[in-house]
């Protein structure tokens, strides 16, 4: 079972990317599939989930407005549309996958991350 994840790069302020997880193994379609990220020297953190009842989504303060999750259930596949990027987005983007039933606060699957940097 793999998550792979893909996009991310070197691009300026106000720029835009497409990130892309492509999970393969298994079928993650009854999985909540989320995007995380973790800056240097900080913690990771939440940054967006799209539920797999409900396709709900949801997303971090810090990037609401500006972020916009999708999911390709047919292709296995999680995407993260960054629009209005700051230098403060700068980290490595993890996605993630639970089982939606899942009782644990701990996600299951977790890709190897795509550094995404931000130049002011």
């Amino acid at each position: 079972v793999q998550l792979q994840a893909s996009g991310g790069g070197l691009v300026q302020a106000g720029d835009s990317l497409r990130l892309s997880c492509t999970a393969s193994g298994r079928s993650f379609s009854t999985y909540n599939m989320a995007w995380f990220r973790q800056a240097p020297g900080k913690e990771r953190e939440f940054v967006s989930v799209f539920t797999y009842r409900g396709r709900k989504t949801s997303y971090a303060d810090s990037v609401k407005d500006r972020f916009t999750i999708s999911r390709d259930f047919g292709k296995n596949a999680v995407f993260l549309q960054m629009n209005d990027l700051k230098p403060e987005d700068t980290a490595v983007y993890y996605c993630a996958a639970k089982h939606f039933a899942s009782k644990s606060g701990e996600y299951d699957y977790w890709g190897q991350g795509t550094l995404v940097t931000v130049s002011s």
